[in-house]
């Protein structure tokens, strides 16, 4: 079973203040544990909501709106995706999430909260779900048709300049809280959209996930930590999915966001940028480097061999 778990957002995070030597080094201790037993499967952290954007589809109209947005407490700061037998044992690798230290999602006390969301397999969906046709291929985990292989995802624009990653997340809505799937038309082209992405090289990854009522969430309060189970009532600010691609520009990330909220149908896609190792400073010591290079390393080979 794959779970995420998604750190939020506070006043310090939405203020674009960096985590400092000390908190970088114990979530790399954290992320190091996770690999060591298997469990970490991939991991980002996010730009504050002033570097991104959300889309709304109303009746097909889509109007974009530049960020930052007010409700600090319920934006996702980063996530990691784990590999866990069950939900319990998520729970267990959330509440080890060193939030003693100021930084991502954290004030000082060590206050913080973490969303552990299941991710919707192919076992999940009804055996006569998939129909047969087309080019043959099962859908992936993803929600649909991945197409054809494309080419290696490129780490620069041909200009040079290092691409920009964004995080797209659909927000959930009563039908997707309430477990039910996708029209199956509306499920293909999910899946022809994911093709598209992948075979141009913008695909990194995208998930569907479970309703929040299979989830939980961990609050840390200095040194206490405590354990919600869902469902959570909030469903505007839940998120029912996400697709992470690399692009040239912000412009580019917006019309591939449209295409997908256009899918979707009615409802709102948030995007925010994905911090990579450029976009810190001296805080980012040349071990904590490093260490990070090592971990995607070892994801990277343990992919490969699953």
């Amino acid at each position: 079973m794959r779970f995420m778990m998604l750190i939020k957002s506070d006043e310090k995070t939405e203020a674009g203040a960096m985590p400092d030597e000390a908190l970088l080094t114990a979530m790399s201790q954290y992320n190091e544990e996770l690999v060591k037993s298997g469990a970490l499967l991939s991991g980002e952290g996010l730009h504050p909501s002033s570097k991104g954007f959300r889309i709304h589809n109303t009746a097909g109209k889509l109007t974009v709106i530049d960020g930052p947005f007010a409700e600090a407490k319920e934006l996702i700061a980063g996530f990691w995706m784990i590999e866990a037998k069950s939900k319990e044992e998520a729970i267990e690798w959330a509440k080890r999430v060193p939030f003693e230290a100021d930084g991502p999602s954290a004030t000082s006390g060590g206050t913080g909260q973490i969303e552990i969301r299941q991710v919707t397999e192919l076992s999940d969906f009804p055996p006569d779900y998939f129909e047969s046709g087309g080019e043959g291929q099962a859908p992936d985990a993803h929600g649909g048709n991945p197409g054809p292989a494309g080419p290696e995802p490129q780490a620069s624009t041909p200009d040079g300049k290092a691409k920009l990653k964004y995080m797209m997340m659909f927000k959930s809505s009563k039908n997707t809280e309430a477990g039910i799937l996708p029209d199956k038309k509306v499920f293909a082209e999910m899946g022809q959209a994911m093709g598209a992405m992948a075979a141009t090289g913008v695909l990194i990854s995208g998930e569907g996930l479970q309703p929040s009522s299979k989830g939980a969430r961990v609050l840390f309060s200095k040194g206490k930590r405590t354990v919600m189970d869902g469902p959570f009532a909030e469903t505007k600010e839940l998120i029912c999915g996400y697709v992470i691609v690399q692009v040239d520009s912000k412009e580019e990330a917006i019309e591939w966001a449209k295409r997908g909220l256009k899918i979707h149908g009615d409802g709102v896609s948030e995007a925010r940028q994905v911090f990579q190792a450029s976009d810190f400073g001296a805080e980012f010591t040349p071990e904590l480097r490093e260490a990070e290079e090592r971990m995607r390393e070892q994801i990277a080979q343990s992919g490969k061999s699953r």
